[in-house]
């Protein structure tokens, strides 16, 4: 398991390449729930999955291409996931 670490503050030496899965809200989401909010906003203005990768979670996409797709897209399902079922478990739905 790679973990991703850079100077910018949002980014954390916890962050792994593949979210941990559970069918309920985990340590891991609320430990990166800013990390969360950032990749949701930034698919909202369609930014690339490069620009994902490098800005928010610190993983240069041309040295390590394949590592960057495989990370950003387990963190936009992981984030979908939280707004769509898992807000239930946060709320008591």
């Amino acid at each position: 398991m790679n973990q991703s670490t850079g100077t910018d503050k949002t980014r954390s030496s916890t962050l792994h390449d593949e979210v941990p899965w559970s069918d309920s809200i985990t340590s891991y989401d609320r430990q990166h729930r800013t990390i969360y909010l950032r990749i949701l906003d930034a698919c909202a203005y369609n930014a690339s999955i490069e620009e994902i990768a490098d800005l928010i979670l610190g993983i240069d996409p041309i040295l390590e291409p394949v590592r960057a797709r495989k990370a950003v897209r387990s963190h936009i399902d992981r984030a979908n996931w939280i707004v769509t079922t898992g807000s239930k478990h946060l709320f008591g739905g």
